[in-house]
This record gives C-alpha cells, sequence and structure tokens, in this order.
C-alpha cells in the first residue's frame, strides 16, 4: 500500500438516542445514532413478523371469504 494516501483512524465515540454508547475506530471524533444493537427492534427481537401468506394477503384485501 501507499504511503501517507489513506485517512488516519483513530478511537470514536458513539452514542446512541437510547443513551448507549460505545467506541469504534473512524476518522470522525463523534458518531450520533438513532438506534443500536441494544435498542433496535431487529436485535432485540421485539418485533413482530408478519407470517400470513401472499393468498390470504390477497383474500383480506379483497374481503374474500372461504
Amino acid at each position: 500500500m501507499k504511503k501517507g494516501i489513506h485517512p488516519v483512524q483513530k478511537v470514536c465515540k458513539v452514542k446512541c438516542a437510547c443513551g448507549n454508547e460505545f467506541e469504534v475506530k473512524s476518522t470522525k471524533d463523534e458518531i450520533q445514532l438513532e438506534s443500536c444493537n441494544k435498542c433496535h427492534s431487529f436485535y432485540t427481537g421485539k418485533y413482530k413478523t408478519v407470517k400470513t401468506g401472499n393468498v390470504q394477503k390477497f383474500k383480506d384485501k379483497y374481503g374474500i371469504t372461504d
């Protein structure tokens, strides 16, 4: 690799809206997030997935009953 062409990486403090703070390496001094792995619903498992199929969605949309 050529010397002098890459930006200097330093320890960066990351702050989330939920209050979680951690450190990573970055070219920035500070990063602010809306959601992190402590509060995002995908990582916490507090989200609901839709388990209906396409046929059931169609029937519900157009009011078709069996």
